[in-house]
């Protein structure tokens, strides 16, 4: 196998391929990215048979050919090469030579017929977002995935399709994300949930251009994402996912309405006082015209009040701060609505369309 291409696009390609490298295996082929110059396009793959990925990168194909080449190793010598175009050729002792300008590596591979292709995939259900889209909703919703693997379901995410209607929901047992897209077609009801390393993953890469879209196909056991010359195949998460929905109550006794930024401020300089790893709750006290926000930790208290407009009763209620922190950082409105209805129930952050609904379970406090 011989060809060439810019450093660059080598660069990007095999920056976006590592993401599905991984961390530790008992197999090292999968510790490999396949170059597959078999056809004629130069192809690099990925795979840790949960999430694979394969983007085509530009180049010339001058021999025909296939290998699998360490991914640390190659990814660290492609990143340090100088700004010129890369040949990478190999010999039948699998031994590839990387040149460019007057820098010359020569690193052992492996066989590419070794590798572990990704998965072919009927694709039964299609929908089609922009990738902008798709990597604001990951950011407004993958925060509160759980990040421990004692409940599998809630390391993901669901995938529910209802007609025309794209329904995300993370919830981690504190609190639940929920954002929803209208989509350009209507579609058979599906559910679906997919793994928050994989939408991580699939964020970074995707480059998030409002007129670049992204195709999405789901089968019982896979989801596939296409953009950009790029494949992404990811195993799903089995299991039934909970039934959100008898949560999401619509009652409340208080409604706030608020400037975010004031309030996002606001929180944030309270928590200067909380220490790392202490669970010291933001005390908020709503009353007519003013939210007075409280906080007292072993560095000191504070307190702060903000204008807001009330509809309801008085109500003092605690919440972690951080998981408000979370919702109103992804929140792109200049003011919010948060409904509520005691200081035991959950308080829900909402427009008036639902197209994003955040839910906080508050915590218990001794008054300060």
């Amino acid at each position: 196998m011989k060809i060439v291409c810019s450093k660059a696009n080598l660069a990007k390609g095999v920056s976006t391929v590592s993401k599905a490298v991984p961390s530790k295996t008992t197999m090292p082929i999968l510790e490999c990215v396949l170059i597959d110059a078999t056809l004629d396009v130069i192809k690099l793959t990925a795979n840790d048979m949960e999430l694979g990925i394969q983007t085509e990168v530009e180049g010339e194909i001058i021999e025909h050919g296939m290998i699998a080449i360490d991914a640390r190793i190659f990814s660290e010598i492609v990143r340090k090469l100088p700004d010129n175009d890369v040949v990478i050729e190999t010999d039948e002792n699998l031994q590839a030579t990387i040149t460019c300008e007057k820098a010359n590596f020569n690193i052992s591979c492996k066989p590419g017929d070794e590798f572990s292709y990704l998965p072919i995939i009927e694709k039964d259900t299609t929908i089609s977002i922009s990738q902008y889209t798709l990597k604001e909703v990951i950011r407004q919703t993958i925060f509160s995935i759980a990040d421990n693997e004692s409940n599998k379901v809630m390391t993901g995410e669901l995938f529910e399709i209802n007609q025309n209607t794209l329904r995300v929901v993370s919830l981690d047992g504190h609190r639940i994300s929920i954002r929803k897209l209208e989509l350009k077609e209507e579609y058979d009801h599906k559910k679906i949930i997919v793994p928050g390393k994989t939408l991580i993953e699939i964020s970074k890469i995707l480059s998030g251009e409002a007129d670049k879209e992204v195709c999405i196909y789901f089968t019982e056991n896979h989801i596939v994402f296409e953009f950009d010359r790029t494949v992404v195949v990811s195993r799903l998460i089995e299991g039934e996912y909970f039934r959100i929905d008898q949560m999401l109550s619509s009652d409340y006794e208080t409604k706030v309405r608020i400037n975010k930024k004031e309030l996002l401020n606001c929180i944030d300089r309270a928590t200067l006082l909380i220490k790392e790893g202490d669970k010291k709750p933001i005390i908020i006290n709503i009353g007519d015209e003013i939210m007075e926000l409280k906080i007292k930790s072993q560095l000191g208290s504070m307190n702060e009040e903000i204008f807001i407009t009330k509809e309801g009763k008085d109500l003092l209620i605690g919440f972690n701060p951080k998981f408000l922190i979370d919702a109103l950082r992804v929140i792109d409105d200049e003011e919010v609505e948060l409904y509520l209805m005691n200081a035991k129930a959950p308080c829900f952050i909402k427009d008036e369309t639902e197209s994003y609904i955040y839910l906080i379970l508050p915590v218990n406090f001794n008054s300060i």
